[in-house]
């Protein structure tokens, strides 16, 4: 009889500690913090990513650094929209349509400027190329226009590129050089804010600005 209720109890401890891991399991699979990773351990940067999700109506928490589950349904929204496969994380595909960059070695403002360039100037000479960076940074230091890079590019309007959906476009090699040639202080357009390409352009006001210099088929002004 002794033996029968040792038996019980054992049996009975067994099953509590399955039951017991099983909740655990379920706990964290559920749970909205079970997957957090932080931005160092992913690539890209999360509170980047979170802000532009956020500026674009996806995600509604905090810029916090961290893939969590809210941060991966704003991801799964924002995949779901552009036709990329549902992962909740930054994959490639993901990364070219918000405008962050997977590899460690170039940071997401000389990615997002190449990009720029990229869309905007990539039939242009290089000299014209590193002008139209030029005028993104020279827009960040601009009390009237965004103090980023990244808020300048996505201005409502302010590039036809970002508008058509050119700026989802891989930029070359020579884009990258020529944001790192503006990064680095050449401005070709020697101050200029705003150009424009005078066969194509449609704004009446963008006729108005003080042309500063042509280079190629773009027009510099200020």
């Amino acid at each position: 009889m002794k033996k029968y209720k040792v038996c019980i109890a054992i049996i009975s401890l067994i099953c509590f500690g399955m039951l017991f891991t099983i909740s655990l399991l379920l706990n964290d699979f559920y749970s909205p913090t079970s997957s957090t990773i932080t931005a160092s351990a992913l690539g890209p940067n999360i509170s980047e990513v979170q802000r532009r999700l956020k500026d674009w109506g996806y995600y509604n928490g905090a810029v916090n650094g961290q893939l969590d589950w809210e941060t991966q349904q704003a991801i799964r929204y924002f995949q779901r929209v552009h036709d990329i496969p549902e992962t909740g994380t930054i994959d490639a595909a993901t990364a070219n349509a918000i405008g962050v960059s997977l590899n460690s070695q170039n940071s997401n403002d000389l990615y997002l400027l190449a990009k720029c360039i990229h869309a905007e100037a990539r039939g242009e000479i290089y000299v014209g190329k590193v002008a139209v960076g030029a005028v993104i940074l020279n827009r960040v230091a601009d009390a009237n226009f965004p103090n980023t890079i990244y808020g300048v590019i996505y201005q409502p309007w302010a590039f036809t590129a970002v508008h058509d959906g050119q700026i989802n476009l891989e930029p070359d090699s020579e884009s990258y050089q020529a944001a790192q040639d503006a990064l680095s202080g050449w401005d070709p357009s020697y101050g200029s804010l705003y150009y424009y390409n005078p066969a194509t352009a449609t704004s009446s006001w963008i006729w108005s600005r003080q042309v500063v210099v042509t280079i190629g088929k773009h027009v510099f002004a200020i």
